[in-house]
């Protein structure tokens, strides 16, 4: 518990002054607790929101807002673990950038589809697209795990992705 403790804190004195001069989420520390109930009450909202959508499905647009706005907070919650820049160097990695940039594209047509267009077909084909985009970013996260996911895809349908 120690280590994630200091894991999670950030490690030593030292350590905690230099991130508090280069890295803006040194001014504002959360404890261990708070952090994890943050996280918890973030990943709790976001999985709600998701679940309430699925009762208003036959209202795409609505539909889309609190899908969409759960899935944002159900992304959101790991910040409260390891902080937002370093949450945000992990989705720029070059392992896992155009998989981000995929989702959070679908994202934002979901979104616009949703509040601008107001076309329950677009709505629907951009929030499919979106749980689409979120399955192969969530699975770069995972070793090995979109490989794994292509050599399926390809020996059941002999296609590749």
């Amino acid at each position: 518990m120690w280590k994630l403790t200091q894991f999670i804190s950030g490690g030593d004195e030292e350590k905690q002054q230099d991130n508090l001069l280069d890295e803006p989420e040194g001014l504002c520390q959360l404890s261990p607790t708070q952090r994890i109930c943050g996280f918890a009450a973030c990943l709790l909202a976001g999985l709600v929101c998701m679940f309430l959508s699925m009762i208003v499905f036959v209202k795409p647009i609505k539909f889309a807002l609190l899908f969409t706005f759960g899935n944002i907070l159900a992304v959101g919650s790991t910040a409260f673990v390891i902080g937002p820049a370093q949450q945000m160097r992990m989705m720029l990695d070059p392992v896992r950038i155009f998989a981000t940039s995929i989702y959070v594209g679908f994202v934002v047509v979901a979104l616009i589809c949703a509040l601008l267009i107001h076309s329950k077909i677009l709505t629907i084909i951009a929030i499919i697209c979106e749980i689409c985009a979120f399955i192969w970013y969530s699975l770069s996260y995972i070793p090995f795990a979109r490989r794994m996911v292509s050599e399926v895809t390809v020996r059941l349908f002999d296609t590749e992705i």
